[in-house]
């Protein structure tokens, strides 16, 4: 009986581990969200370059395994080759995550506080709020990000078939804002917001039910009881993967086609639209070209969910308020 009362001691109390936005120092959880994630990005780094290539290239290469087109990279342009892109991607998202971060955590914290009173089980008030907050982070933050994704990528693929060959981040936005204008650095804008706006609706919401569900099935049924730190951390990256697994099955076609849509510059037939996208995609390579990439899409979204949560909340745990 002591053994168990030290033990449940030294755990965490699920209460405490539900930190919200106003327990936090704002300061320390961006400074210390800005390293983790960074470290975080940059072992991620290499399956986003792959899934991106897998994506945009024509001929052998489209068909080509995750693994072969790694080693492609690799034999052709060495370990620089699978880190194209990450410097571009490191520095310019440290204010896009303070943008997402915040509105994440206030937009969660209104619903939660909206919804007290409302007869609504707590599992689906959870899933709610998380997926509310997910959405409405996901919307603010577009605007910022996907200037930011049309120039990785486009760093991401050079050297491929028909692909411009680009002097650095600056010289991307040189070119693209010479050739299209403003218009150029917001390609696939509308589809981004269209589907990634429900996609994260969709991830936040399963990872918040997901945790909420594995709770229960333990035997947890109340905030006051306590775990351990490990089995703290299993429940938190299990419910991540699974959000991710389950976000990435639903996301991959229109993922495709927004990847091609921003770094595709064939203009034989106009502008590039996302019907054209679309149509040209079919022609190549039927139904299954929408899930070209799918396998590291899959492991990419799978081990960020996982590693992106217990990231997050290690980073709220450590960034609390000491009074």
């Amino acid at each position: 009986m002591a053994v168990e009362t030290e033990a449940s001691a030294s755990g965490i109390a699920l209460a405490e581990a539900n930190i919200n936005w106003e327990r936090l120092d704002k300061t320390r959880f961006h400074v210390t969200g800005a390293v983790l994630f960074t470290a975080q990005s940059a072992l991620l780094h290499p399956i986003a370059v792959v899934k991106t290539r897998m994506q945009v290239a024509g001929g052998g290469v489209a068909h080509m395994n995750g693994v072969s087109v790694l080693r492609n990279i690799l034999r052709y342009d060495g370990i620089p080759g699978i880190f194209r892109g990450f410097g571009t991607s490191a520095v310019g998202s440290l204010p896009g995550r303070v943008l997402a971060l915040t509105s994440l955590e206030v937009s969660k914290e209104m619903v939660l506080k909206s919804t007290e009173g409302l007869d609504i089980s707590e599992a689906p008030r959870i899933a709610m709020a998380n997926g509310v907050a997910g959405m409405f982070s996901n919307v603010v933050s577009c605007a910022y990000y996907v200037p930011l994704d049309v120039i990785c990528q486009r760093l991401m693929v050079q050297g491929l078939s028909g692909m411009n060959t680009y002097n650095g981040p600056f010289d991307v936005v040189c070119k693209v804002l010479k050739n299209e204008g403003i218009r150029g650095l917001y390609r696939g804008f509308g589809l981004t917001i269209v589907t990634q706006s429900p996609a994260a609706a969709l991830w936040w919401g399963v990872y918040g039910s997901a945790q909420h569900t594995i709770w229960k099935s333990l035997g947890f049924h109340n905030n006051a009881e306590r775990t351990s730190h490990l089995e703290l951390v299993t429940v938190q990256a299990t419910a991540g993967t699974i959000a991710g697994a389950c976000s990435s099955i639903i996301t991959t076609p229109i993922d495709t086609i927004k990847t091609r849509l921003q770094v595709m510059d064939n203009y034989g037939a106009g502008r590039p639209s996302v019907l054209k996208t679309t149509k040209a995609l079919l022609e190549e390579d039927g139904w299954r070209g929408f899930y070209r990439g799918f396998g590291p899409r899959f492991l990419n979204m799978s081990l960020w969910g996982t590693s992106m949560i217990v990231t997050y909340e290690l980073i709220k745990r450590l960034s609390v308020k000491h009074d």
